[in-house]
């Protein structure tokens, strides 16, 4: 909108606030006029569908989701490590408790294998002990057999 100043000589310097006054109202009203239509200015005077304060948030709520997802992803690869290292402590230790277990058995078997050569050895102690009576019976049996025909023999000597 032009005005034609050469008429208003004395109030040209009031015109030039007025006619920037007035384009920037008209500016308002055209972009009020816009809004309420749904569209909008943003700041390099574009053209947009969305409001520019909209259009900001959802680029900072992008970028917080962005960051916020690889920081899940990095909380996924530590706990992915940690389930990991767990899983191989499990497994150490499955490995040590039948370990534990195999030597407990070994240490049964042990002490049954020897509870029964005790016996062995207590069984063969008595039957010797029972041999050693049966011995003595004998040397007792041949002593008093030695005695008597030492006795007969004697007795024969005498006799002739």
């Amino acid at each position: 909108m032009s005005v034609n100043t050469s008429r208003l000589s004395p109030w040209q310097p009031g015109l030039e606030k007025w006619e920037r006054r007035s384009e920037a109202v008209s500016t308002a009203m055209a972009k009020d006029s816009l809004s309420e239509a749904g569209l909008h200015f943003d700041e390099l005077n574009k053209l947009r569908i969305l409001d520019p304060d909209v259009s900001q948030q959802t680029t900072e709520l992008k970028e917080e989701c962005r960051e916020f997802v690889d920081k899940i992803g990095d909380f996924q690869k530590i706990v992915g490590g940690l389930i990991d290292m767990v899983d191989q402590l499990a497994k150490e230790t499955e490995n040590e408790k039948m370990k534990a277990i195999g030597a407990r058995n070994l240490l049964k078997s042990i002490s049954k294998q020897r509870e029964a050569q005790q016996q062995q050895l207590h069984a063969l102690i008595a039957e010797k002990k029972m041999q050693l009576e049966r011995y003595q019976i004998e040397y007792e049996a041949l002593c008093k057999v030695e005695a008597e025909q030492n006795e007969f023999i004697d007795q024969f000597i005498l006799q002739k």
